[in-house]
């Protein structure tokens, strides 16, 4: 050996360490701890009837309904339900996140729908009755070259509800700091 003092220099600081076998005295023994949420699964079900073919909806509705991709319930605004929600359309290389704010009429009139822009994406920032601070990023065209490249705004949504808690007549879209 070429270096004993390096040697036994590394085994000692070797047998300082803990091994965790102090720490682990008072562990539940193996076969007594369960298993973490993620590593456990349910037993797959089992059929107790026959399957029932579905057939793709022709209803357009339910098209329209599929197309939703991002969905914010607003929880601070003490009325009827309120959400921001967006769907999917355009031109996906130039934004294509319509972006839309819907106010709860009732089940025999269904949601007053504001459209606020088309954006790539959008961030609730804060949320008050009657507003939403909302980041918003979406893609800009260079003029001179024609080249696509995105930015981030941001923007105040305001209304004033209606009375008996009825959706907005309108609702206000400002640019921001």
């Amino acid at each position: 050996m070429k270096h004993p003092i390096l040697f036994v220099s590394a085994l000692a600081a070797l047998t300082a360490c803990d091994s965790g076998a102090e720490s682990r005295k008072d562990a539940a023994p193996a076969d007594q701890t369960p298993a973490p949420a993620a590593a456990s699964s349910a037993a797959p079900l089992v059929a107790a009837g026959p399957a029932v073919t579905v057939q793709p909806s022709a209803d357009m509705n339910i098209q329209w309904a599929a197309s939703v991709v991002r969905l914010d319930v607003l929880t601070r605004q003490g009325g009827p339900t309120v959400k921001l929600f967006g769907t999917a359309g355009g031109d996906p290389a130039m934004n294509g996140l319509y972006t839309d704010i819907a106010f709860f009429k009732s089940s025999a009139e269904g949601w007053a729908v504001f459209r606020i822009g088309d954006f790539l994406d959008y961030k609730v920032l804060s949320e008050a009755p009657g507003r939403i601070d909302l980041q918003v990023e979406e893609s800009v065209m260079d003029a001179a070259g024609g080249e696509i490249s995105s930015r981030p705004r941001r923007l105040i949504i305001a209304w004033t509800p209606g009375a008996d808690e009825a959706p907005p007549a309108s609702v206000t879209v400002t640019p921001a700091q």
